[in-house]
């Protein structure tokens, strides 16, 4: 009869949760608006947050989906993307709304923030 070999898991429930909402905190969402996403109530994204319920594959995709990050990185198997994610939540929420705007309006929104930008004191170049 084989031998068992002995399996360690990759990826602790709680260390999961953590994860879960330190990505989503980063994403600059909060528990409402990620219950509205995925189709569940606040109190669930809480319970797995918490790590008081385990995530189920079809669950972890559509996290990972929703937060625009890879299941790897939810689970631990890879290092989240540090890509200057934005904290503050204010501006986060104003660079989403300025993606649904036409390309013409992008464009003036980008011209207004960067002469506003280079008469900063704190320009280097």
């Amino acid at each position: 009869m084989p031998r068992r070999g002995r399996f360690d898991v990759p990826a602790e429930d709680k260390a999961i949760a953590r994860r879960l909402g330190e990505l989503r905190r980063r994403r600059g969402k909060t528990q409402i608006e990620m219950a509205d996403a995925l189709g569940i109530t606040q109190s669930l994204i809480s319970e797995y947050e918490r790590g008081r319920i385990r995530l189920h594959a079809a669950l972890v995709a559509a996290f990972a989906r929703a937060l625009r990050v890879s299941a790897d990185e939810i689970l631990g198997l890879t290092k989240p993307k540090e890509n200057g994610a934005l904290t503050d939540r204010r501006v986060l929420r104003r660079f989403e709304r300025i993606e649904h705007l036409g390309k013409r309006d992008q464009l003036a929104l980008f011209r207004t923030i960067d002469a506003f930008l280079g008469k900063s004191p704190d320009r280097r170049s």
